[in-house]
């Protein structure tokens, strides 16, 4: 009654492998889309926008980048802080060195650099995996910020050292600057996160997804069988680092306006995409989204609740978060290794059958 497929014919391959191969799940998806490109727009005030909307776009495709790299192929990063500083400041770079560009080039041209950047620091992937990958790209995570932070060109020899986002427009509609409307840079954000999360969906359901959780799951056997470990690992950490410096880009000039390396993509950066991926769901796109929505709402609810319903300080209540933030991570490890995604793919099960037992 709920949630049924009753009459969902799938009469080809290709309807077969929808991505929403459920009728009820592609009309909520269609529904969704609706409401965030023509409905959204209409009623978003700077709060919600600062708050809520801008970060969770952002972060959403950070997640996803690092999904793939982590989640579909297995190599663990710590360095997803220092590849959005590159995103940051290759745009920062970009955006002054030519003005007259759309700024929409310059975000796509700030995830290819990117890429370029995660591949010279994913070489190590390899020779080495597991803990001492880790520590790697924990390496790049410091010697980036390190290097933002000491090299003045960065930063065009700013006697603060901090970057500032020039005034830039999309179709003549401000989009970075304090003139920017909270409409158009939710929309500006949202249209990137939408064409990343198709672009991963497809790769990971094709042929380069399959090698890399053929290498994820088993490296020695996916070699075996013709996998390449070595262009599996450099594409998984291309394709994850274009889509963090997107974010990165995204992050300081749309939603920042100005950053500062050490400040703004520190290892807390690295940190909070990590957990976003393991209580969202290694190796699922909507965990990413469920992973970033849950992270960036739980600092607003507890706000909401504990210091302005409760009166608790504040303080308190940000120790709090912290204090479930890594509750939920071990409860997840140990009870649901695959996060809120299997929640709600179970859930689905369920409703499928209600209200027979299962």
């Amino acid at each position: 009654m709920l949630y049924r497929e009753a009459g969902d014919f799938k009469t080809s391959y290709a309807k077969d492998n929808q991505t929403f191969p459920i009728k009820f799940d592609r009309v909520g998806y269609y529904v969704a889309l609706i409401v965030a490109f023509l409905v959204i727009p209409f009623v978003i005030n700077d709060y919600w926008a600062n708050a809520i909307l801008l970060p969770f776009l952002i972060y959403a495709i950070a997640a996803l980048g690092l999904n793939i790299l982590v989640g579909y192929c297995g190599q663990v990063s710590l360095g997803t802080g220092g590849f959005m500083a590159v995103g940051a400041y290759a745009s920062y770079k970009l955006m002054t060195a030519f003005p007259d560009v759309s700024i929409f080039f310059h975000v796509i041209l700030s995830g290819g650099v990117t890429a370029i950047v995660c591949v010279l620091f994913g070489l190590p992937s390899l020779r080495i995996k597991g803990f001492y990958l880790a520590v790697a790209t924990l390496a790049a995570q410091f010697f980036l910020v390190w290097l933002f932070n000491r090299v003045p060109w960065f930063y065009n020899y700013s006697a603060s050292g901090q970057i500032n986002a020039p005034e830039r427009t999309v179709f003549g509609i401000e989009v970075t600057g304090p003139n920017a409307e909270a409409w158009a840079t939710y929309l500006f954000s949202l249209v990137f996160l939408v064409a990343s999360a198709l672009i991963a969906r497809n790769l990971t359901r094709g042929m380069a997804g399959r090698k890399w959780m053929a290498i994820r799951d088993m490296d020695i056997a996916a070699e075996i069988i013709g996998v390449s470990p070595l262009k599996a690992k450099i594409s998984a950490f291309a394709v994850s680092g274009f889509f963090v410096g997107i974010s990165g880009a995204l992050f300081f000039a749309v939603y920042l306006g100005a950053a500062e390396a050490g400040d703004s993509f520190g290892i807390t950066k690295s940190f909070l995409v990590l957990f976003m991926i393991i209580i969202g769901g290694l190796g699922s796109i909507f965990g990413s989204f469920a992973g970033a929505a849950f992270l960036v709402l739980l600092p607003v609810v507890l706000k909401v609740v504990g210091v302005d319903w409760l009166g608790w300080p504040t303080d308190i209540v940000a120790h709090l978060q912290l204090v479930i933030v890594g509750g939920l991570i071990i409860m997840f490890l140990i009870l649901e290794p695959h996060g809120l995604a299997q929640l709600w793919r179970v859930t689905k099960q369920k409703l499928r059958l209600w209200p027979f037992p299962h």
